[in-house]
């Protein structure tokens, strides 16, 4: 979907949208103010964030389309849900263009901005599969025009672009079934997507990693046909010598748990056990776009987890990078050696100072916190509140959760130096123990456990029913407010 700026709507367009905060009087709409009035009662309208009324008014000698948008108090995350909400009416409405009159609403730049990046968002489909969509529900919304917006709108919208199509990289992978998307394919779609962003990529085959001794990372690709590969990206944007972070994500293109299998029902759902990998793609796509100073590098470790005779077995006992030891006791809590191995090896050969990884790693993360929030573990209190502060910026929501002693010895094996799951409880917080072994000293290092987050059953204010984008926001704001001048 295009997203334009206008100075002032045209004359003739069709379908206007007026943005009207809580408890705010309506427009008039040249002599409809009537008209607007009746609706509004009739909807019991009040400009709550992301309510939306229709009416038509009269114009010439016919009458024009016209939307109330609500934007609530006014906050950046109320204009978010405003511009999805009018999306979302409007996308399979018939309706193709719409202009968006702000000129009244007294709204700064970042809130026109956050306005038109969840619309252009809440726009993203995947219809490649679908063959025979009936006319109804083919999308016919293309062009949102924003009238009357603040003075330097149009610079910031240049960065929400970026991250608008960071955020439909990692939809559209997260999305693609397992069939199509695997380790090595994998990063062939990434490669093609950034082609020509001055990203540096770096890619590691088996063989490679073999003789890097990734025991952990490749004790849970041995199990299928698909061969595992990390897939690393740099961004030079910084100045020499300057901080280097570090966002590692876990990318299990399919998952069936190994030979500690899942139950069938729902397993379909495993597509999406690349989230994190997804999540880093698009953020180091976003940071490319908009040319951001720093220096990151994104790392994606990929493989596919499956139960044949080949497959690793409960019991084992593999040897990560890091020389540490680990007795495998249940081969579906495999993302965790993915991210071993994977820390492993960037810190050695990044060196970074920060370092996020993101994954969808435990079932007992959607226990905790359900669909709603992401759960944080760190080892730096203050890279926990920049990660927090970054989260309520752009409504993209983390929830701390605690690291102690305790925990950490609940994952000490008899026979290793650890074993990969802990008992039933604290399954989440115990995840986290065991990647933090994997952190060297010094390193401020925070894990995000985004498994109830990447994928939606419902509509969100940026999103429909699927993939939802999670973590490119959030790491791109975090990287923003912190990293940049």
């Amino acid at each position: 979907m295009d997203v334009r700026f206008a100075p002032a709507v045209s004359p003739d367009a069709a379908v206007v949208a007026v943005p009207v905060a809580k408890g705010a009087g309506l427009p008039d709409l040249a002599g409809g103010g009537a008209v607007v009035a009746a609706a509004a009662r009739a909807a019991r309208f009040g400009g709550d964030a992301g309510a939306v009324v229709d009416v038509f008014v009269p114009a010439g000698s016919g009458a024009r389309h016209v939307l109330l948008v609500g934007t609530g108090a006014g906050s950046e995350v109320d204009w978010q849900k405003a511009g999805g909400a009018l999306v979302a009416k409007l996308l399979t409405s018939g309706v193709e263009e719409v202009a968006v009159d702000v000129s009244a609403s007294g709204a700064t730049a970042a809130a026109v901005t956050a306005f038109a990046a969840a619309a252009a968002q809440r726009a993203w489909r995947y219809d490649v599969y679908r063959t025979k969509l009936p006319e109804k529900q083919k999308p016919t919304l293309r062009v949102v025009t924003i009238a009357g917006s603040a003075q330097g709108t149009d610079a910031a919208w240049a960065d929400a672009a970026a991250v608008t199509a960071g955020m439909a990289l990692t939809r559209t992978l997260v999305t693609l079934p397992p069939n199509i998307l695997y380790p090595e394919s994998f990063v062939d779609h990434v490669r093609r997507d950034v082609d020509g962003l001055g990203l540096d990529i770096t890619v590691l085959d088996e063989a490679a990693m073999r003789d890097l001794g990734m025991g952990s990372l490749l004790g849970v690709s041995q199990g299928s046909v698909r061969d595992g590969r990390i897939l690393a990206m740099k961004w030079n944007g910084g100045g020499e010598g300057a901080p280097t972070i570090a966002f590692v994500g876990k990318g299990v293109t399919f998952d069936t748990g190994g030979i500690s299998i899942k139950p069938a029902a729902g397993m379909e759902d495993m597509k999406w056990d690349m989230g994190g990998a997804g999540a880093v793609a698009g953020v180091m796509k976003t940071l490319a776009l908009r040319k951001a100073k720093v220096n990151v590098v994104g790392v994606c470790g990929l493989v596919e987890n499956m139960p044949d005779g080949n497959a690793q077995r409960p019991g084992d006992v593999v040897t990560s990078m890091s020389g540490q030891t680990i007795e495998v006791i249940n081969t579906d809590a495999e993302g965790r050696l993915v991210l071993a191995d994977a820390i492993t090896w960037t810190q050695r050969t990044f060196k970074p100072t920060t370092l996020v990884d993101l994954a969808t790693l435990t079932g007992a993360m959607i226990i905790s916190l359900g669909n709603e929030h992401a759960g944080l573990f760190s080892n730096d209190d203050g890279l926990a509140e920049q990660l927090l502060a970054a989260a309520s910026a752009s409504g993209d929501k983390l929830w701390r959760f605690p690291l102690a002693d305790a925990y950490d010895k609940l994952i000490d094996s008899p026979i290793a130096d650890m074993k990969n799951v802990g008992p039933r409880g604290a399954g989440s917080i115990t995840a986290a123990q065991f990647i933090k072994r994997f952190v060297d000293d010094g390193v401020k290092w925070a894990h995000l456990d985004i498994a109830g987050v990447v994928w939606a059953d419902k509509p969100g204010s940026h999103h429909d029913k699927g993939a939802t984008g999670y973590g490119v926001r959030l790491l791109d704001r975090f990287v923003s407010a912190n990293f940049e001048g």
